[in-house]
């Protein structure tokens, strides 16, 4: 009997690609953290800086909603605002942190009035209103780059208006052109450099992009195959160091859709696996990263949601927190991801309560 000899070449190959495989394997499998602040009936989670600190905010039984920050070592500090109101729906909610882990955010007195405040690293905490600033809706804070400029919005009488607060606390109050509506997204509305980014809406309500650049330009867009009827259109969400903008746009069939707007202008849309196509159904980007990740969620065909992640090359990956509900209105919603690719977000649980969570690489 002869033995067959097989060549130790291919021996080597077969053991390689087995290896290759559980390191894919152990590479795809991220680390889950599930949490609720101290006291809080529900839990909400807006920022995460490159230490792995998280800004977020919880409501208790009264429905008062205070914030907190929850260090990498899971340590909870919760906070008030000065001039917090004590009375339901009233409190301090946080919008954005940046690097440095200063925060940006809105109190709600006991008059019902919104003022911004900024909460810095030390937790000292300084509140501050937009000149013109009406009652009917204040002011609020969005995002916060690491020269401490914040960039909100704020409401007068007849319409929600955008501005900028430097470091020493003057405040420049703007819209795009032909705006009778400006507002922002929480967390990553304001890079480094000072370019902020948001949505309008014009005169027939429908919404459409903007970059604005520290001397004042406002840079107007609309991602390819944005509706042009009421609602629909294009709204731009989060601006990385480099000038990418993330954001989604909603079809004429009032579908949701995901862009990527490099800093020279051009526009690559995507959708994500899973998706629904119905209508208010879709993606909802909501973070990108230096690297040009993507984090962010989207609406299944049965209105349950889950998470994304969209390298800078393209492939996504979507996942559910472990612990998320199956029903419609539940299941996870991504916040925000650092430079390192962590994500912090919120997931709803079967009883439709809110819990925060952090996915690690």
């Amino acid at each position: 009997m002869k033995t067959k000899i097989i060549p130790n070449i291919f021996i080597s190959v077969a053991v390689f690609f087995a290896l290759t495989g559980l390191l894919a394997a152990d590479k795809l499998q991220p680390t889950f953290t599930t949490f609720d602040a101290p006291g809080a009936v529900n839990t909400f989670c807006v920022a995460i800086n490159p230490a792995g600190v998280i800004a977020g905010g919880y409501t208790d039984a009264n429905n008062l909603l205070h914030g907190f920050m929850r260090a990498k070592d899971g340590t909870f500090t919760t906070y008030e605002a000065p001039g917090a109101g004590t009375g339901p729906g009233q409190g301090t909610g946080p919008n954005g942190m940046n690097s440095e882990g200063d925060v940006t955010g809105n109190v709600t007195d006991a008059s019902n009035v919104t003022h911004g405040y900024v909460r810095a690293k030390d937790g000292t905490i300084t509140n501050f209103d937009a000149p013109g600033a009406t009652v009917a809706f204040g002011t609020v804070g969005f995002g916060i780059n690491p020269a401490g400029v914040i960039a909100g919005i704020w409401g007068d009488s007849n319409m929600i208006h955008g501005f900028v607060r430097a470091k020493d606390g003057t405040i420049t109050e703007f819209d795009p052109p032909g705006s009778i509506g400006t507002f922002m997204s929480e967390g990553g509305c304001i890079n480094p450099a000072g370019l902020i980014v948001g949505v309008y809406l014009d005169a027939s309500f429908v919404p459409h992009g903007f970059v604005r650049a520290p001397d004042g330009t406002i840079t107007t867009f609309d991602a390819p195959g944005a509706g042009t009827g009421p609602f629909q259109g294009t709204g731009a969400t989060c601006i990385n160091p480099t000038g990418t903008i993330d954001g989604g746009f909603t079809d004429s069939n009032n579908v949701n859709h995901c862009f990527v707007r490099d800093a020279d202008g051009t526009f690559t849309t995507f959708d994500v696996p899973g998706a629904g196509t119905a209508p208010n159904q879709g993606p909802l980007p909501m973070a990108i990263n230096p690297r040009g990740t993507i984090a962010g969620w989207y609406i299944d065909a049965s209105n349950v949601k889950h998470s994304f992640v969209r390298e800078a090359n393209g492939v996504i990956t979507t996942f559910d927190v472990p612990g998320a509900g199956t029903g419609p209105g539940q299941g996870t919603m991504s916040g925000v991801n650092n430079p390192a690719g962590a994500i912090t977000g919120s997931y709803i649980d079967s009883n439709n309560v809110f819990h925060g969570f952090l996915r690690t690489p």
